[in-house]
């Protein structure tokens, strides 16, 4: 699964540049607490610039520049890494409200009549037609006709989906495209409470809450703030009994590399960018709390129609009977389905161009056709040279032949059977009085969804197929699919109770849908993922909305999750680790003058106590950039053990969180010391 857009784009860089001063307002930056006291810290030593004796120091205005510059710059970095994760986000925002625009909508009144009104004029309840070539005007869901729709504008993918009235594929979202026939939709929202709306949005973050866990680590870090705060202001009464002079921009420039600066100047993008990590994938997170209990999923629940299956019965093999020939058969079957619009007609004629048979659509020119009706039981052509082709139900089909004076060939039942008990369909396709053979009609697995459920069981999630299905079609669907466990004539009652139970037992639990019956589960789920081509009813239900309807996806949404917590958890792990190497450095270059034994914790031989505390200021500073990109695009998560996982980040970024600013501080004072 590739993203569907670049991570950075000039634009967002410069909108995110502009937005990196807007934000050092101290209204906007008191919500982040750590960030705000480097702004302090800025605005005293700034004012040191200018009343250098404003606290009865003596350090020259222009260290005191100098370190003013750098806290400015460290403030700046984190703003600029929150803004542009906002950027992205309000760009795809943009990109929504192009499709959003007013139009002409054909509204037919209490008579019946068709009124032209603006979209913007529709209210739920509201019955419209949408034509080929026109553009549906708000959310709603298909009540007569069958149309292909164009949500190229909406899921980013260029192929159309078929829409029809009942089932779960009756729902149309308002800005996509009629592209072939006509259908009568009934609006579902009101203005400004679309699907569309609700995308634009969250997408820009106007409604984004900190999770569970976010908060939890804010927590820690403010008091972590809070509490050097409290160690570096009592300093200064401990110094004087020393007899040490201790200067303000070194207690700011001490306090400032005390306090973990790196995680909370990234904090707040790491959160914004898991929302728009998933959103990348097409997937719709109402909330970052979603994405991140995806990240412990151990179990997720799937609907089997139209979620590992494709939910139309299609055909997928001919069978022959009576001495006939596999092309035979299939050369009539086609016939029958020539002008049968149902998705089993369109599946025969596809199956035929699967296999390379070839059959003469000339036969069936100016044939009288005759669709599918509940008291027959079967559809068919009559053609201009006088024969009838019927295709439909086995029993109605041998009955119809019979009464044409016809027999039934003795193999007919025995692969009729077969194939029900396989969990398909039999048709029969017979030609006046003779049957051919059989189509064979299946619930059709979509594509990759074995490989796919394979990698979640590598992953350590348990996959469950609840289908209303007999066991035998349930079981046979569930093998082809790959799924680890099922369950079969599942009831609404059933997924809720099968997620509740492994709720009960600690587990967190996803489940993905796209029926009105699947609902009540996707409320249910810790995650729940309707499928766009669903129901209203599905849709409102779930905290995740998949815009391309692929199930397998979950397996993004879950690494997404895991990227997020790992990504948090990793630079977390670096910020502290770094603190080490920066005790090291501006700790002995405060009191070594005065206690000539703290040169022996000197270790990174550091030119002057100046240089020392300078390079680690700027150190803080540049790391922030430096870290931008690993907390947009995420910390790389390969399936593994959770002990696997905490050994390779204590490696990788506690190891080298320590051994990192070793090495950049004591390459900055080597230029430093050079320049004072």
């Amino acid at each position: 699964m590739k993203e569907k857009k670049t991570m950075m784009s000039t634009a967002i860089i410069r909108g995110a540049i502009k937005e990196s001063f807007l934000k050092l307002d101290p209204r906007v930056m008191v919500r982040n607490p750590i960030m705000f006291v480097v702004e302090i810290g800025f605005i005293i030593t700034l004012a040191l610039i200018f009343v250098p004796d404003l606290f009865g120091g003596s350090v020259s205005s222009g260290y005191n520049l100098t370190v003013a510059f750098i806290l400015l710059f460290t403030v700046l970095f984190a703003n600029f890494a929150e803004a542009l994760a906002e950027g992205r986000g309000r760009a795809q925002a943009d990109t929504l409200k192009k499709t959003k625009q007013d139009m002409k909508a054909n509204k037919l009144n209490s008579l019946n009549q068709v009124k032209q009104v603006l979209s913007s004029e529709l209210r739920k309840g509201d019955i419209v037609i949408v034509a080929q070539g026109e553009t549906i005007p708000g959310d709603g869901e298909v009540i007569e006709g069958l149309a292909s729709v164009d949500e190229s504008a909406i899921t980013g993918e260029s192929a159309p989906v078929i829409k029809e009235a009942g089932g779960d594929f009756s729902s149309v979202t308002g800005g996509t495209r009629v592209v072939s026939d006509r259908i009568t939709v009934r609006i579902t929202s009101d203005p400004g409470e679309s699907f569309l709306d609700r995308m634009i949005a969250l997408v820009e973050g106007a409604k984004r809450q900190k999770t569970p866990n976010e908060i939890a680590l804010s927590t820690v870090l403010t008091s972590l703030t809070l509490i050097f705060l409290i160690v570096v202001v009592t300093l200064p009464f401990f110094a004087d009994y020393l007899e040490i002079q201790l200067e303000i921009p070194m207690l700011i420039a001490l306090l400032v590399c005390l306090i973990p600066t790196t995680i909370g100047g990234l904090l707040s993008a790491i959160g914004i960018a898991g929302m728009d990590r998933v959103t990348q994938f097409n997937v719709l997170a109402m909330s970052g709390k979603a994405v991140e209990a995806a990240g412990d999923i151990t179990t997720i629940i799937l609907d089997k129609t139209g979620t590992i299956t494709f939910g139309n019965r299609m055909a997928s093999e001919f069978t022959p009977v009576g001495g006939h020939e596999e092309q035979e058969t299939a050369l009539w079957a086609a016939i029958s389905s020539l002008k049968d619009e149902t998705p089993e007609g369109r599946s025969v004629l596809e199956l035929m161009r699967k296999q390379g048979l070839a059959y003469d659509p000339a036969i069936g020119e100016d044939a009288e056709f005759h669709e599918f009706k509940a008291e027959t039981r079967m559809s068919g052509m009559d053609l201009r040279d006088g024969r009838k082709v019927r295709k439909g139900a086995v029993d109605a089909v041998k009955k119809w032949v019979v009464s044409q004076g016809g027999r039934v060939p003795k193999e007919l039942d025995p692969n009729s059977e077969r194939i029900a008990k396989a969990g398909g369909t039999p048709l029969a396709i017979a030609v006046d009085q003779e049957i051919y053979g059989l189509i064979y009609l299946k619930d059709t697995v979509k594509p990759g969804m074995k490989e796919r459920f394979e990698q979640m069981r590598q992953m350590g999630i348990k996959t469950i197929m609840c289908t209303g299905d007999n066991p035998l079609t349930a079981a046979t669907i569930a093998i082809e699919a790959g799924v680890d466990d099922f369950i079969a004539e599942s009831t609404p009652e059933d997924k809720i109770a099968v997620i509740r139970r492994e709720q009960a037992e600690g587990k967190l639990v996803a489940m993905t849908g796209d029926g009105t019956n699947d609902a009540p589960a996707l409320a249910q789920a810790d995650v729940g993922i309707a499928m766009n081509s669903g129901t209203v009813a599905a849709k409102e239900a779930a905290n995740m909305v998949d815009l391309d309807s692929d199930p397998s996806k979950i397996i993004e949404v879950v690494s997404i999750g895991k990227q997020l917590l790992m990504t948090r958890g990793a630079l977390t792990t670096f910020s502290i680790a770094n603190d080490i190497a920066k005790y090291f450095a501006i700790i002995p270059a405060m009191f070594m003058l005065a206690i000539p034994q703290m040169e022996a914790l000197n270790i990174m031989r550091l030119g002057s106590p100046e240089s020392a505390i300078l390079s680690a200021l700027i150190f803080n500073a540049v790391i922030i950039p430096l870290l931008i990109p690993l907390a947009m695009k995420g910390v790389a998560y390969k399936p593994m053990s959770s002990a696997a996982l905490l050994q390779r980040n204590l490696i990788i970024y506690g190891l080298g969180g320590v051994v990192a600013p070793f090495l950049g501080i004591k390459v900055i004072d080597l230029a430093v010391h050079l320049w004072i």
